[in-house]
């Protein structure tokens, strides 16, 4: 194993694919309730759906970015302890300032009634839970990942046998835990817990500990083409098709025909579906990185180095941008204005990221370890956020 690694620019292409999907989920909840009567809600229920791979391919990115960096490091106190400085400082410090900006901006919308010792009380419990706002649980679900890190480094690389068989123990984990949860547990907000995720965990961390072995499989090509690789190229991309449209297809009948499907399916669809889909963005990632235009490379290549900005900061766009509905019985402009919610949201978020890092001499503080935009800079990354 290799004690210095090659930097990949595929990992910041595959960052952007996935904050376009947590874009899209996030500016099509709205339509999924209030445009069932449209002729066009396949579309809407389309979108939120099978875009829904965002959060799961970040968390599968993060452990990868981690086992890939430290698999061959030596695991002693000096590295643990950088390694939870970087965490605080480039990840908890913007989540707890996030958590006050939310939780502040929903009580003078909400709750201004509401007592003194009340809104702490809340706010300590949302705060240490993830709540302060819907999609603050990625970065609580992170977090718990970063705890069990050195636990995981520590075990692999003791017993490397066990990082061979990663894969079904992370699938084994996850769903043990939710057999467990549906008929015994049943943990509230179950998917504010590492363990409902354990499977993209264990899935980064065999693809960054093994990525050179692995990376000719990645690498879609026709160098790297033979006939195993052709018809397990053909697989993930069938199963993660399929399992997607799936997903969409019993969700569509829940929300529109008022269908209610085994819980486990929903869970089966979505944990199938994202999990192809975590290893599809890998290659496409590749594809583009090899094929794909110029300008487009240098396009998501930025997109996904201010991600964790833009994923932060994207809920207060789309909340201003619901407070300007259009007032109008033309079907037509009301899809132009959901549409219009996606572009707003990043946007403005892109912006106002870009426009910190370059501007602000700490602005760590609110969007983590985002490089500033050097001009003519080559496509690499170094690991960093998620």
């Amino acid at each position: 194993m290799k004690s210095v690694r090659e930097k990949l620019s595929e990992v910041q292409l595959v960052r952007a694919m996935a904050i376009l999907g947590v874009l899209s989920v996030h500016s099509t909840s709205f339509a999924t309730l209030a445009m069932k009567d449209s002729n066009y809600y396949i579309l809407y229920n389309f979108f939120n759906i099978f875009t829904k791979i965002g959060t799961p391919t970040f968390l599968f990115l993060s452990s990868f970015v981690l086992f890939y960096n430290y698999a061959s490091r030596p695991l002693d106190k000096r590295l643990i302890v950088n390694f939870y400085k970087k965490r605080l400082k480039y990840i908890i410090v913007p989540y707890c300032l996030f958590s006050v900006f939310y939780f502040v901006l929903l009580h003078v919308i909400h709750y201004r009634d509401r007592s003194l010792e009340e809104t702490v009380m809340k706010f300590i419990m949302q705060l240490a839970t993830g709540k302060a706002y819907t999609h603050l649980y990625f970065v609580f679900i992170s977090i718990q990942f970063y705890l069990l890190f050195p636990l995981f480094l520590w075990l692999f690389q003791r017993k490397p046998i066990i990082a061979k068989w990663s894969v079904p123990l992370g699938l084994a984990l996850q769903w043990t835990f939710i057999l467990l949860n549906k008929y015994f547990l049943q943990v509230p907000n179950k998917g504010s817990w590492s363990l409902s995720y354990m499977s993209y965990f264990l899935l980064g961390a065999c693809i960054g500990i093994y990525y050179p072995k692995l990376k000719a499989w990645l690498n879609v090509s026709r160098e790297n083409a033979n006939a195993g690789r052709i018809a397990s190229w053909i697989a993930l991309w069938s199963i993660g098709l399929a399992a997607g449209l799936g997903h969409v297809y019993v969700w569509h009948n829940t929300r529109l025909n008022g269908i209610q499907y085994n819980s486990l399916l929903y869970e089966l669809l979505w944990n199938v579906h994202t999990y192809a889909f975590a290893l599809i963005a890998f290659q496409i990632a590749h594809m583009l990185h090899r094929h794909g235009w110029s300008w487009l490379n240098r396009w998501m290549k930025r997109l996904g180095e201010l991600s964790f900005g833009i994923y932060l900061i994207h809920p207060f766009f789309l909340l201003v941008y619901r407070m300007f509905p259009p007032h109008t019985s033309i079907s037509q402009l009301h899809h132009l204005w959901y549409a219009g919610g996606f572009l707003f949201a990043l946007v403005c978020s892109w912006i106002i990221v870009a426009l910190a890092v370059q501007i602000l001499p700490h602005s760590w503080l609110l969007f983590g370890n985002i490089p500033a935009r050097k001009p003519q800079r080559p496509i690499t990354v170094a690991a960093s956020n998620h």
